[in-house]
């Protein structure tokens, strides 16, 4: 293990000069170890590691060292842990949720509100349509439109449950940006997804009685309609239009009066 602390601290020196640097814990050191080799796919989902004894062997470590690096690659939603006889650590399928909740707590700390927020989404929602239209697949048209029927069929049986609309309309939005095949935006939207759901279901309740709702509801079936033509018909340039303006409409009437500026940490509070 002193070897690896070395190599580590060697480069930390490099790339330092001149600065104090904290030299990293022995428990860090193993967590990195392992996190490398599963972003590497060296271990992946469903292997599992070597005994704590094995462990604590071949790294010259306590018991305790070891289970602090286990709790960091825990949180990291890296391993799951299982205790007893039976027990030991299993290498999982990194989630999205991990870093949502990091993002989720940063924008709460920092004051970020709704709009801020759905800004935000009108600059990555309408690009990844472009990207979708470009790159889109049988099963990619398929699956939006089943979201589609789903939310058609709510309307059909008359005003539908804020809950059930949000969440397919979410669904909807996810698949525009984990379908555009921009693994770098999808992240960036689904950091994102918690924060929109949990407005859409607010702004959807409080609207519920209004009149206009189920045309608005109708409107945004059509809008959803038109999107998947355009994708169908592989026109970036139209479907990114298309999705802006509907965006920046939907806006408007989800983020009226306080909705506007009410913060992103009002809604969990």
């Amino acid at each position: 293990m002193s070897s690896l602390a070395g190599r580590e601290a060697g480069l930390g020196a490099q790339r330092y000069v001149g600065q104090v640097v904290r030299a990293p814990k022995t428990a860090e050191l193993i967590a990195t170890l392992y996190r490398r080799q599963i972003v590497r796919g060296e271990l992946r989902p469903g292997d599992t590691l070597p005994s704590e004894q094995q462990l604590m062997e071949q790294f010259g470590v306590s018991r305790p060292t070891l289970r602090e690096a286990f709790r960091i690659l825990e949180a990291e939603d890296l391993i799951s842990v299982k205790r007893g006889s039976r027990g030991g650590a299993r290498v999982t399928q990194p989630s999205l949720s991990v870093a949502a909740r990091y993002v989720g707590l940063l924008l709460q700390v920092q004051g970020t509100t709704i709009a801020d927020v759905y800004e935000a989404r009108m600059v990555l929602e309408p690009a990844c349509a472009r990207l979708l239209a470009g790159r889109r697949t049988a099963r990619d048209l398929a699956d939006l439109n089943a979201c589609i029927e789903e939310l058609r069929g709510a309307v059909e049986a008359g005003h539908p449950e804020p809950a059930l609309w949000s969440r397919q309309a979410a669904r909807f939005h996810e698949l525009i940006m984990q379908r555009s095949g921009s693994k770098t935006l999808a992240v960036q939207g689904g950091v994102l997804q918690d924060i929109v759901a949990t407005h859409l279901a607010l702004a959807l309740s409080r609207d519920h009685a209004r009149d206009d709702e189920l045309a608005n509801f109708r409107r945004n079936v059509r809008s959803y309609e038109k999107l998947v033509a355009l994708v169908e018909e592989r026109d970036g340039p139209g479907a990114e239009q298309h999705w802006r303006a509907h965006m920046e409409a939907a806006g408007q009437r989800l983020l009226r009066e306080d909705l506007q500026s009410r913060s992103v940490v009002d809604l969990f509070s």
